[in-house]
């Protein structure tokens, strides 16, 4: 099955680019976060320690919407909306590194002095796109 997010957007997923991540609180308002996130050709991964509202809302709530902008055109933004499919700590250090590395150039603890969550399990979130809606 092709995947919903077209070949021509997926630079917007691969470069190191905030998007944001829109979830439901328990009061159906909507919490927008920014996040740093990657995409495996299936998944959009994003990474959360579980103490934050953002884990809450995606395990009991798991439809998010994430945007991104690109910042070389102000008219050209990619919108995912998905599922998410899995939350696993397996890898979750791993790619939180990883990320780290790709949007700060510095390998461990987000290329910053650590806060004292960064001692705290990493856990990858899977989104499933439903729909990709894409403009520029």
């Amino acid at each position: 099955m092709p995947s919903v997010i077209p070949d021509s957007y997926r630079d917007l997923l691969d470069r190191p680019l905030i998007a944001a991540l829109a979830t439901t609180m328990p009061d159906k308002t909507i919490q927008v976060t920014p996040v740093w996130c990657s995409y495996d050709g299936t998944h959009v991964i994003v990474n959360a320690t579980p103490d934050r509202q953002k884990h809450n809302n995606m395990r009991d709530r798991p439809n998010v919407t994430l945007m991104v902008f690109d910042p070389d055109n102000q008219f050209r933004y990619l919108e995912v909306r998905g599922i998410v499919e899995e939350i696993t700590a397996e890898g979750g250090g791993e790619s939180m590194n990883e990320l780290s590395l790709q949007y700060t150039g510095k390998p461990k603890r987000y290329g910053i002095e650590a806060p004292p969550r960064a001692e705290l399990e990493r856990l990858l979130y899977k989104i499933k796109p439903l729909k990709a809606t894409y403009q520029g």
